[in-house]
């Protein structure tokens, strides 16, 4: 598939998304929410495809939303049109994704991050929420991800004072899994996103749910919805083969069936 403002690759098992907006250092506006609904869109259906990395340039990750396309909206306009909203079809995805970040991830980007499963960074990555600058603050999910990313202090204290993180700091602080050097950065995330990609795609999808469903429940109902997941596992064949080569002391061979 051919985008405006995207490049699109398959490794093997993997899909790997690039932001591809430089004069705007990979800023958001709407055409990049639609090729990017359209590409996950595929990636869910596309039983080839076990997990996605998304990335920028070595510059920006994404600089933040397009200041240009909401400067002059109005209430009615971005109320009534409930701008945003089309990036819950992001989060939406069942599959595993990744974000590897260079550079700047600020605003919309660093929210964009913040959307996938887990983040991987070069030592250049720079996070932050600056939207108080503009008079507004953020939209697409900073002041609640980044709470239960960082805690409150942090994420209060960056969401006020618009400060940016640095890579080292953001790694400290749990919002980001791993950082390797920026040469490096799209072959470690594929070569993650390929042991990712080999597990069993059933346990993959039922493994992302528990863990989000840690935010929104108490301990005893995520124990118990992790409970019933673990239970169905035992329903597909993936699970007999697993258990199989495990004993033969072989790889196995996954269908996500």
């Amino acid at each position: 598939m051919n985008f405006e403002t995207l490049l699109v690759e398959t490794h093997d098992a993997v899909t790997l998304v690039r932001l591809n907006r430089p004069q705007a250092l990979n800023a958001l506006n709407s055409a990049v929410l639609a090729d990017l609904i359209t590409v996950f869109a595929a990636y869910e259906t596309d039983p080839a495809q076990r997990c996605l990395v998304l990335t920028g340039s070595d510059k920006a990750f994404a600089a933040g939303a397009d200041i240009k396309e909401m400067s002059q909206q109005s209430f009615a306009a971005m109320y009534g049109g409930n701008f945003f909203a089309g990036y819950d079809r992001i989060t939406a995805c069942r599959k595993p994704w990744i974000a590897a970040v260079s550079g700047f991830a600020l605003g919309g980007g660093c929210e964009l991050a913040m959307m996938a499963d887990f983040i991987i960074a070069s030592e250049t990555a720079k996070f932050g929420q600056p939207e108080i600058k503009l008079a507004v603050m953020p939209g697409m999910g900073g002041s609640q991800r980044l709470v239960r990313a960082i805690g409150k202090a942090k994420a209060m204290e960056m969401c006020l004072t618009g400060r940016m993180m640095d890579a080292a700091e953001a790694e400290r602080a749990g919002l980001v899994a791993r950082l390797v050097p920026m040469a490096e950065l799209v072959d470690e995330a594929l070569k993650t996103a390929a042991a990712i990609a080999a597990m069993a795609p059933l346990a993959a999808i039922a493994t992302k749910e528990a863990v989000d469903a840690a935010f929104e429940s108490t301990l005893t109902a995520g124990i118990r919805l992790e409970r019933r997941l673990f239970h169905a596992l035992f329903g597909s064949e993936d699970q007999k083969e697993g258990m199989a080569a495990f004993v033969e002391k072989r790889a196995g061979a996954f269908k996500g069936q």
